[in-house]
């Protein structure tokens, strides 16, 4: 039976947090769709000190900003990018276009369309997000959108000048130096300078993904992409220092973020809490990935493989790492996750940066109905029918009988059929049988 060694916030507390979210991003949302640039400029200079003359970079500036690179960094961006260009061109060659005649004279099929434009958040307000300007511009490209509006915040006053490239050198045809809600909403709603996009796609922080929460409708979204969650499991086998890092690595990404272990062994949850409160006294990033772990950790001690895995889809986290003697086992049995990171040579910074899998990822339980960010989620799957006039006249009589069986049930309520067959207006075209009650 599953123990829970330790526990995060309890549930009143986060929806405590969760409404206070809620209640600032539906102000901001109103304010941007009522007042437009003004609006943004003085979000912008409220939440990032960040007044420039125009939040869109000319393409000297980008010049100037890719000129300012170290080399290798324009070729670790570059070797980046082949690698997701290259798993995003293989999904996309998966997904095909199909035409069938299903009886004599009838035509079903459905193209896979393109969203014609879309804004993609590259986040950043804490460090540089650089791999996030891969994932979301370059998977766009590959499906075919016409138009990419990419934004990003500066940071501490600057231009992130490896995020502006990365962004630029994906194919964005806009890149903008605007951050959080603020910029989520121009895209979403346009302003006077800044035209609407279809599609919202991209992670960030609480506000950021209830933005895109409460903007779902007015435009399509990827997935709500929170704050990062991260789960290990892991058995005896594993080393509780990796664990200790791997949990931390995704606590420093903010305060909110959860971090949990599900193991087999007590020892190792044991070893585990004591290597984290050892590696908190020297990281760097302990201010906020203390406050992450203190607040959102989770350490769940279970008595099987079996059991793990029942917890785990419970949790449906966003990254799961398996540190385990048999990591395929959990590939095979679990449905709820992100990704899978398997065995202790495949950690999840790989993920996040380079390897060539997608890292806008389902979080706060998402993962029990959607995977991540992906090519196809940039594709609409439309279908279409064509009929001969035989064939129409066939299929008619089928779908008669369907609509006059519903008129006779309904026609005691005073329903009024005033369309021909499955609702087509009544016509004398003999390949269109009309209703036979009216």
């Amino acid at each position: 039976m599953a123990r829970y060694l330790k526990q995060g916030q309890s549930m009143a507390d986060a929806k405590q947090a969760e409404s206070q979210v809620s209640q600032i991003v539906k102000s901001i949302l109103e304010d941007v769709e009522q007042r437009g640039d003004a609006a943004i400029r003085e979000l912008s200079m409220k939440f990032d000190k960040w007044d420039p003359k125009s939040f869109r970079l000319s393409e000297n500036e980008i010049r100037r900003v890719i000129d300012s690179i170290p080399q290798t960094t324009i070729e670790d961006i570059r070797f980046a990018q082949s690698q997701i260009r290259r798993f995003a061109e293989i999904q996309r060659d998966a997904l095909r276009d199909v035409e069938v005649e299903t009886i004599p004279g009838v035509i079903l099929g459905h193209k896979n369309i393109p969203v014609n434009s879309v804004g993609c958040y590259v986040p950043g307000g804490r460090y540089p997000m650089v791999a996030s300007a891969h994932m979301s511009i370059v998977t766009a490209k590959v499906a075919g959108v016409k138009r990419i509006i990419a934004c990003t915040p500066p940071i501490h006053g600057e231009i992130p000048a490896a995020t502006v490239a990365a962004m630029a050198l994906a194919g964005a045809d806009e890149v903008l130096i605007l951050g959080g809600v603020q910029a989520v909403a121009a895209m979403a709603l346009g302003t006077e300078s800044i035209g609407p996009v279809d599609m919202l796609v991209g992670p960030g922080n609480a506000f950021v993904a209830e933005a895109k929460r409460q903007l779902y409708g007015r435009v399509g979204i990827d997935l709500f992409a929170g704050p990062t969650e991260i789960l290990v499991i892991a058995d005896e086998s594993a080393d509780a220092e990796m664990v200790a890092c791997d949990l931390l690595g995704q606590s420093e990404h903010g305060p909110t973020s959860p971090a949990a272990l599900i193991t087999t062994s007590e020892q190792l949850a044991m070893n585990t809490l004591t290597e984290i409160e050892r590696l908190l006294k020297s990281l760097a990033t302990a201010d906020v990935a203390g406050r992450a772990w203190a607040g959102n950790g989770i350490i769940i001690l279970v008595d099987s493989l079996e059991e793990a895995v029942t917890e785990a889809d419970k949790l449906a986290y966003e990254h799961v790492e398996i540190l385990t003697a048999e990591p395929r086992y959990f590939l095979d049995r679990m449905t709820n996750y992100g990704a899978l990171f398997l065995g202790p040579e495949t950690n999840v910074a790989y993920g996040d940066k380079v390897i060539g899998t997608n890292h806008t990822l389902p979080t706060k339980g998402a993962a029990r109905y959607t995977g991540g960010l992906w090519v196809g989620k940039f594709l609409k799957t439309c279908t279409y029918q064509q009929c001969t006039p035989e064939a129409s006249v066939f299929i008619g009589k089928y779908a008669e009988r369907f609509v006059n069986w519903r008129i006779l049930r309904d026609i005691g309520s005073r329903r009024c059929c005033v369309y021909g067959v499955m609702g087509m207006p009544k016509t004398t075209n003999r390949s269109r049988p009309a209703c036979t009650v009216h």
